[in-house]
């Protein structure tokens, strides 16, 4: 198994011909980034990706104290946008674009982040090599990753799934005597 390396390890694309390239993770590389630090108390930090091919670009802004946020009589924030430092890179964001936090209100709290763990992403995880399989999940949930720490599984069958299938399929079996957990359960999701 591959070290914990801190600091960031650049994305090997790969076009699979569909316009939209991926990054390589296999048995000996995954992609990682610079640990995250937290940005200073009235500044945030943000990365962007997309099918041009940005690849977790990483830029920062500060927020501009305001005495009164637009439609409140309550103090807030306002973000104005400073220019990407990645690779050299200089952009700005979209003139005219803002956006308004009014910081005496929350709506609610942030327990982590994660993704979705279908049978289809079980299948493709589980076709991998045991390296490669350590390697991918390190590059979801370490601090060398992007350190999700919740995942959604999905109750029985999805649109991911190669067939239908529920936990009991007995009409009128509201004692759940014939509940039973299916292979795809035992195999990749338990």
């Amino acid at each position: 198994t591959l070290p914990c390396l801190p600091g960031a390890r650049p994305c090997i694309p790969k076009d699979f011909g569909h316009g939209s390239p991926v990054c390589v993770c296999n048995a000996t590389y995954c992609d990682t980034l610079d640990p995250l630090v937290l940005p200073a108390p009235g500044s945030y930090v943000k990365y962007e990706s997309s099918k041009a091919g940005k690849r977790l670009e990483w830029s920062e802004g500060k927020f501009q104290s305001s005495l009164r946020t637009p439609g409140s009589a309550t103090g807030g924030w306002r973000c104005h946008h400073r220019t990407a430092r990645h690779h050299g890179l200089s952009r700005a964001l979209p003139a005219g674009l803002l956006l308004t936090l009014n910081i005496s209100t929350l709506y609610q709290h942030v327990k982590g982040f994660g993704g979705s763990l279908s049978d289809a992403a079980a299948m493709n995880i589980l076709k991998l090599s045991q390296p490669a399989q350590d390697n991918l999940l390190r590059s979801y949930f370490s601090e060398s990753g992007i350190e999700y720490n919740l995942i959604r599984v999905p109750m029985a069958c999805s649109d991911f799934s190669v067939r239908p299938y529920s936990y009991d399929d007995i009409p009128n079996d509201y004692e759940l005597k014939h509940f039973r957990l299916v292979d795809e359960d035992v195999k990749m999701k338990v």
